[in-house]
């Protein structure tokens, strides 16, 4: 990935971040983070990968993000001052999770070295 992505890909999850926080209207009591931001290299898209707190809202509060993505795009464009802005759009983290479930097995065997 080159320097030229990665700082597009912060710029994007730090923009959109502030887009969320001044102008998300989700039910109370759930957090969003944006965990990572993958623009394509001909930035023609970027996948901004979510995670969401109660975990159990996830799958809603993507769906709705996906049926604001127009009005979030066009936030994001007046923002960014670059030719091309990628088409966003938004995922679930998985990652988080999964690094979750690979420390709980590396404790458990710490534990069982002893």
């Amino acid at each position: 990935m080159t320097k030229r992505i990665q700082r597009l890909n912060q710029l994007i999850k730090e923009e959109l971040g502030k887009i969320l926080l001044r102008e998300g209207d989700f039910p109370k009591g759930i957090f969003i983070t944006i965990t990572r931001v993958e623009t394509l290299a001909n930035l023609s898209e970027a996948k901004v990968w979510i995670s969401v707190l109660p975990e159990v809202q996830a799958e809603k509060i993507v769906k709705i993000l996906n049926k604001r993505v127009y009005f979030l795009q066009q936030k994001l464009n007046k923002i960014l001052k670059i030719k091309f802005v990628p088409k966003i759009s938004f995922w679930i983290e998985t990652k988080t999770k999964e690094a979750a479930r690979i420390e709980e097995i590396l404790e458990r065997l710490k534990g069982t070295e002893k």
